[in-house]
């Protein structure tokens, strides 16, 4: 399981997804799953980052899910749109 840090916005997005990346080059499993639950301070950075690690996800042929996604992250998911593009577990 990979984990978000406490804080995701514009300042720590690169440093993230380079961190899931690489997370995700381990992972054996078909399913790779990323536990939200200490996400506490975050922009919309942290859905451009949940987007393209799940096409990186893709790419590898893998299925990303999303555990302890917080309801203001997934509100702000479903404002923009994308909210059927994160799979929640």
């Amino acid at each position: 399981m990979l984990v978000l840090p406490e804080e995701l916005t514009l300042n720590q997005a690169t440093a993230c997804l380079r961190m899931l990346v690489q997370g995700l080059r381990a992972q054996k499993a078909r399913e790779v799953v990323v536990d939200a639950a200490a996400l506490q301070n975050f922009d919309s950075s942290a859905l451009a980052v949940l987007l393209e690690f799940r096409r990186e996800c893709l790419a590898s042929g893998k299925q990303l899910s999303i555990t302890h996604l917080s309801p203001r992250l997934a509100d702000l998911a479903v404002l923009y749109g994308i909210d059927g593009l994160l799979t929640t577990a």
